[in-house]
């Protein structure tokens, strides 16, 4: 055999094994790929990428009130991302993206390569779209595969959709740092702004972001931020998307670069937590990804009055009762500043020095403040005492910036404001501080409503025949209550009888006696009716005498709610606070389609409306109304004559031992409870009732709430008519009241001799203490 045909058989053996290797490859190779691609996910599914977004809270007219869930995000449409930005994500990541088809084959040539020489993975060659098919549609593992995977779905994506989608699908999912994620929450996390605000040596930075988030931090590692800023504005000074002058400029910048702590608008921290319940129970852990928007029925401006009446009160109840602190406590207060700076509108500060102006003092922050010596003085010679250089102490900022020493308050309070007409929440806080303490008084606490209760006992007594005119014996009783399971001898707070009394004057004084003799009368059973039309729970109303004087329990908001009768007409209005629910994408998910309380219609007229129902009709409720007025006029809550208006009424409520305040208040437009009271029902003080702790926050909201509102006018309905100075209600059989014997009202007049003190107490309106 010649060496000629020994080669040319060799060559020919060496071609059919070539061959057979690479059909072999081949089919290995297919056969790989369909096992891949058959287990590959359907990029279909970025047609309609649903990112995820937190679940964000407004008031009425659009203001933030809060925002849950983990990661911030804010997705972008492409053509709303300034060019230059986009330049500048180009020219860090990848500056071929416009060209590629999907795969920068030649860095990914490199990075095999750098396997191969030093047998260490090196990140790159991956071009954005590779970046999404990771991000949107692969898991984060680092294997081979893996990367085959990428790739395939890199090309398939690039087919499927514009080079824009694929820039837009990366800019908002890229994780920037800082629970960062998109290119807006980037540009509102570091610096605060909107996109078209940024800077070049900003948008520079950001872009920098994505190749290591916490290694080129500018927060967590500025100077290896700005190197890497500067490696990006070098890269698109050389892609020629910059000048020489801008990038010089641009590289030069110190980092401005400072996280932005997330800011509500308005502050209504109760109000968002029953938000995020509701939302929660609807929709489970997706409430905090599905970019959900909800629209409360809150006003800004009357809850940020309501807060601030509420810790006013609340202060000046507190300075009341003296300062709290003593030298020997310095010691554990020493981390004041630096676990709570701030509780509810109480700053941390140091005293620095005293003199005989007042004192100079640091805030938490450094800030220096003085003091003058009548902003202390409530604090008495116990704060004197205390008050010393380095000694930790409180201070909150009155009206026209002065301070004032304070302390953070041990007692409670709850505020709740209605639209009477349709039971829209306007405000609502649950206490002090909710970061301090997250139980919502305003619509869980279960307090004894007091004299605030005794209105639906003179509605009662309305309906069965009595009038505003009907006299009841105000005399000593005693009667068992199987309630209390006991004898009970009820009394006045002023501890007094008063003999004969009109129901008009019993309401405006609050007098005890005359509540308990009216359900006795008209029955125990009937008053339990009456308040369960008003929308009370059966375990809410006690089935004994002292139901008369509130012994059951309600939240502020179930005594809003029951106010709001009173004040819309005689409607059982149903409270609510979510408006409207609206999607990421803007489709409205809910709406609200609360009941409203209205006069002129009818159930016939209206089938279109959604209406309340009428509880108490037109005449008791106006006659309600006229009792009320004259609690504001004469009685209890004289104090709020200062509103200067006539169409106001309420009335105050005291419980046993002054555990707890009240005053619930309202107009036609406006219905708003106010509670004070300690969480663990330890009595408020002597003399601290509801006309003295509640009625300042009440009447410090409405100075707001019913600002530009004219006085509604005041007039008899169709089923009343005028006997002697009092209204009665047209067909209702009058009550026919036993004539009282003189001799009773001097019996009553001896009874109170004998119950006054040596010291003739002078009277003083005051209400129920049970």
């Amino acid at each position: 055999m010649s060496i000629k045909h020994q080669d040319g058989s060799i060559l020919k053996w060496l071609v059919i094994f070539l061959v057979m290797v690479t059909l072999s490859a081949a089919i290995v190779c297919y056969l790989g790929y369909n096992r891949l691609a058959s287990d590959l996910p359907d990029i279909k599914t970025l047609h309609n990428v649903r990112y995820e977004v937190p679940l964000s809270i407004y008031s009425k007219d659009n203001q933030l009130i809060a925002q849950f869930g983990g990661n911030k995000r804010i997705p972008v449409k492409i053509e709303e991302v300034p060019k230059q930005l986009i330049n500048a994500f180009l020219a860090a990541e990848d500056d071929s993206f416009f060209e590629h088809p999907g795969v920068d084959y030649k860095g990914l040539l490199r990075a095999g390569i750098q396997l191969l020489i030093t047998g260490k993975k090196k990140q790159g060659g991956s071009t954005i779209t590779m970046q999404v098919t990771r991000n949107f549609l692969l898991t984060s593992e680092k294997t081979f595969t893996r990367k085959l995977k990428e790739i395939i779905l890199a090309l398939k994506i690039e087919q499927e959709y514009s080079k824009d989608k694929i820039l837009e699908l990366y800019l908002n999912q890229i994780y920037m740092g800082h629970s960062a994620y998109g290119v807006v929450a980037a540009a509102q996390t570091y610096y605060g702004k909107s996109l078209d605000e940024l800077t070049l040596s900003e948008q520079a930075m950001i872009a920098g972001l994505p190749k290591a988030p916490s290694s080129y931090n500018p927060i967590t590692d500025e100077a290896r931020a700005i190197e890497r800023r500067n490696y990006v504005l070098q890269r698109m000074y050389e892609l020629h998307y910059i000048d020489q002058q801008a990038f010089e400029e641009a590289s030069q910048q110190p980092s401005t670069a400072k996280l932005q702590y997330h800011s509500s608008e308005i502050s209504a921290p109760f109000v968002a937590e029953m938000v995020r319940q509701e939302m929660y129970d609807k929709y489970g852990e997706e409430a905090y990804t599905l970019g959900l928007k909800v629209y409360t029925t809150i006003d800004p401006i009357l809850q940020k009055t309501a807060e601030q009446a509420l810790r006013d009160s609340l202060h000046i109840y507190d300075e009341r009762h003296g300062f709290r602190l003593t030298a020997h406590e310095t010691a554990d207060k020493d981390d004041l500043a630096e676990t709570n700076p701030i509780v509810g509108d109480t700053l941390a500060a140091t005293v620095k020095s005293l003199d005989n102006k007042g004192i100079k003092a640091k805030l938490y922050n450094d800030v220096p403040i003085e003091i003058a010596w009548d902003k202390i003085k409530w604090g008495g010679n116990k704060a004197k005492k205390y008050l010393i250089p380095n000694a930790p102490i409180r201070v909150r900022q009155l009206k026209k910036g002065v301070w004032s020493l304070t302390q953070i308050p041990e007692v409670e309070g709850a505020f709740v404001s209605l639209n009477p007409s349709n039971g829209a929440i306007l405000a609502l806080v649950g206490g002090f501080e909710f970061k301090q303490n997250k139980f919502n008084r305003a619509t869980k606490a279960k307090r004894q409503p007091g004299s605030g209760f005794k209105p639906i006992i003179y509605t009662t007594a309305l309906e069965e025949g009595y009038t505003a005119a009907s006299m009841i014996n105000d005399a000593p009783i005693s009667v068992f209550d199987p309630s209390l399971g006991r004898l009970w001898k009820p009394e006045n707070s002023t501890k007094r009888f008063y003999g004969p009394t009109s129901l008009r004057k019993a309401l405006t004084y609050s007098r005890n006696i005359v509540a308990i003799q009216l359900l006795k009368d008209v029955g125990i059973d009937k008053g339990i009716a009456t308040g369960l039309r008003f929308g009370f729970a059966k375990d809410q109303l006690p089935s004994g005498l002292s139901l008369a004087l509130g012994s059951g329990h309600a939240s502020p908001l179930q005594m809003a709610r029951m106010y709001s009768v009173f004040a819309n007409g005689g409607f059982l209005i149903d409270p609510y606070f979510i408006d409207r629910v609206v999607s990421h994408e803007g489709k409205v998910l809910f709406q609200a389609n609360p009941k409203i309380a209205c006069s002129t219609c009818t159930q016939n007229e209206d089938l279109s409306k959604n209406l309340a129902p009428r509880i108490i009709s037109p005449g008791i409720n106006f006659i309600m109304n006229s009792l009320m007025r004259d609690v504001i006029k004469l009685g209890t809550a004289t104090d709020a004559r200062v509103l200067g208006r006539s169409d106001i009424a309420g009335k105050t409520g005291t419980t046993n031992d002054q555990r707890d305040a009240w005053f619930n208040g309202f107009t036609p437009t406006q219905v708003a409870s106010a509670w004070v009271g300690f969480d663990n029902f330890k009595p408020l003080g002597h003399y601290e009732t509801g006309g003295v702790a509640a009625l300042p926050m009440w009447i410090q909201y409405m100075c707001t709430a019913l600002k530009n509102t004219p006085v509604a006018s005041f007039n008899p309905p169709d089923d009343v008519y005028k006997k002697g100075s009092e209204y009665i209600q047209k067909g209702v059989k009058l009550r026919k009241v036993a004539p009282i014997p003189s001799a009773a009202g001097k019996l009553a007049t001896e009874a109170a001799k004998r119950l006054t003190k040596e010291k003739a107490i002078k009277e003083k309106p005051m209400e129920a203490l049970f």
